[in-house]
């Protein structure tokens, strides 16, 4: 401890009235302080060179932004080892399927739109699934449980963009996400939230936040899809497996609706607005939501 310097009083030494303003003023004073250190601070910054803080980032292979940091990285990664921006986008699309499987993965739909460059093509792609050949009428109760099951188009999808754009080998596309629903991830705040808060597509156990999770079933699905290409979603075990837990829950998909299943290649529609040209899938589609310009 230091010595107060002479004539120093203490908080202990004032009356309670007077303490009480002695701390505003030192909290007023505090304050002052600190914007001042935040102002000189914004001052000093604003004069650096570039090279006095961090750098930009470059690169002459592309970047990628997805709602996870493992797919942004995967993707990132495919891209540096001179993969496509298709290649890029399957193998993330397959990690998203792991590591926010609440979202679109191997059951799910696909929409997209690919831009060649050096030719000024824009291609689109509707993945989407169309409705079990069962379903010929609405059903009663309304669309709910099995009934808001569509073919999944995502694999078909995926296999057709790497057919067309596709540069690394299809299976190598899909390592990173087998590895990682075998051997486990952290799991994030929205897969927790997600868990915990819709029980009906989720039973079971809700995983705690950072707590490790393993899915070794779909690390599983995934190896097939990565050994026998669209052939082994839609005419192997996983479609097997699907038909079965379909025919427990309600018996709506039937076999011939995987095999007979076909993503289709169409032609984006197109605008202008205040002077850009705007493109964007035909029906059936998502809207504004899938628009390029």
């Amino acid at each position: 401890m230091y010595p107060l310097p002479r004539n120093t009083r203490t908080t202990e030494s004032l009356r309670p009235g007077r303490r009480v303003e002695f701390l505003a003023r030192r909290c007023r004073a505090c304050a002052a302080c600190a914007l001042l250190l935040i102002v000189l601070f914004a001052v000093a910054a604003s004069g650096q060179e570039p090279w006095q803080s961090r750098s930009l980032i470059l690169t002459t292979q592309g970047v990628a932004a997805t709602s996870q940091t493992p797919a942004s990285q995967v993707a990132a990664g495919v891209l540096g080892r001179g993969g496509s921006v298709v290649d890029a986008a399957i193998a993330a699309n397959a990690m998203l399927g792991v590591v926010e499987p609440m979202m679109c993965g191997i059951g799910g739909d696909l929409f997209a739109m690919h831009f060649d460059a050096q030719t000024e093509k824009l291609t689109g792609l509707n993945a989407s699934g169309w409705a079990p050949a069962r379903m010929t009428a609405a059903p009663q109760g309304g669309f709910t449980g099995i009934h808001t099951v569509t073919m999944p188009g995502a694999v078909d999808g995926w296999w057709k963009m790497h057919q067309k754009f596709g540069r690394l080998l299809w299976a190598e596309l899909f390592a990173p996400a087998i590895r990682y629903a075998r051997n486990g991830f952290p799991v994030t705040e929205i897969m927790h939230e997600d868990r915990a808060t819709s029980g009906e597509k989720w039973p079971g156990r809700v995983p705690a936040v950072v707590e490790i999770w393993k899915t070794p079933d779909l690390a599983r699905a995934n190896e097939i899809i990565a050994r026998q290409g669209r052939d082994g979603f839609y005419k192997g075990p996983l479609a097997a497996d699907i038909l079965k837990t379909s025919a427990r829950l309600g018996r709506l998909l039937a076999s011939n609706d995987f095999p007979e299943y076909e993503s289709e290649f169409v032609e984006p529609l197109s605008t202008t607005y205040r002077g850009a040209r705007v493109f964007e899938l035909p029906p059936n589609g998502q809207g504004d939501r899938r628009s390029r310009c």
